[in-house]
């Protein structure tokens, strides 16, 4: 087996040390209305050990475009190599205390629907049901040429099977995408669809392509609804989130953004927390008695 170092603890700040009481009263009266929606980003999963793309301390990352991937079968292999060994943690992450909030929020009835642009089901992992996987689930795994959808756990283990001492015993550093920091692929043994031999993908949105327009449409729609928008552990550098956060200021929807550091929708915020995600959605919910 190769040893994946454990997921390193939380370094946050305490919440009391950042928050702004005003924006905080605030939110909490939005929520206690209901019809709130959320959208989340990697820094809401950090907590539970997986790096994101922009915040402190995160590593610069160059990841595999659509095209790159699809470009043919060297390409695919440095893929699945390195996605296979990052799998090891990625696919057993458990969901923190953000998480956790954010299902017991839904279910007293504060939060109608929420927007995940992470891939890592740790949402569902914590109760919540009304879950929109913005750019899919890494637990998946799409063939590109019949379209069948597999879980990953399967193609895990038969990856496993044909690589049996691929990567042994050697310590990884773990990459925001799922995969790892590893360049000696050459010899990775990659496995085809069972179905039709076509090439596997995970069922996730690469860099470079589009979230389908049905999901896209849905999300606006529910924006549409809100009362209000909270996003939480987001920087909205990509237009793929924000461009609902800008769909609620044109609606004059508040929005409320929580996240560590600055992040690209701060001027069309009603109120911005700056804190932890995991401190911070926890008061939350226990002030809501949720």
């Amino acid at each position: 087996m190769t040893r994946i170092p454990p997921p390193p603890a939380a370094t946050h700040r305490g919440v009391e040390d950042v928050v702004d009481e005003a924006a905080f009263a605030a939110t909490v009266d939005l929520l206690a209305g209901g019809s709130v929606v959320a959208l989340t980003g990697a820094g809401l999963s950090t907590d539970s050990g997986i790096p994101d793309y922009r915040g402190p301390g995160a590593p610069v990352r160059t990841p595999m475009t659509i095209a790159e991937f699809k470009s043919g079968p060297v390409a695919q292999q440095r893929y699945w190599a390195r996605s296979h060994l990052g799998w090891r943690r990625m696919g057993t992450a458990v969901p923190n205390a953000g998480h956790r909030a954010f299902a017991a929020l839904e279910n007293a009835g504060h939060l109608s629907e929420l927007i995940t642009q992470n891939v890592d089901g740790l949402h569902q992992q914590a109760g919540s049901r009304s879950v929109v996987d913005l750019h899919g689930r890494v637990d998946e795994v799409i063939c590109l040429n019949c379209g069948q959808i597999t879980p990953r756990l399967e193609l895990h283990r038969r990856l496993d099977e044909g690589n049996p001492e691929f990567g042994a015993d050697l310590d990884l550093v773990s990459a925001p995408d799922g995969d790892v920091e590893f360049d000696d692929t050459n010899d990775f043994r990659v496995a085809a669809c069972v179905r039709c031999s076509g090439a596997l993908k995970p069922n996730v949105v690469f860099f470079g392509d589009s979230v389908p327009k049905p999901v896209v449409q849905h999300c606006f729609s529910a924006v549409d609804d809100a009362k209000a928008l909270l996003v939480a552990g987001s920087s909205l550098s990509v237009m793929s989130g924000l461009r609902f956060v800008r769909h609620a200021y044109r609606r004059g929807i508040p929005v409320v953004i929580i996240n560590r550091g600055p992040t690209r929708g701060d001027g069309l915020a009603t109120w911005r927390i700056d804190a932890g995600c995991s401190p911070a959605l926890s008061r939350l919910a226990a002030e809501l008695g949720a």
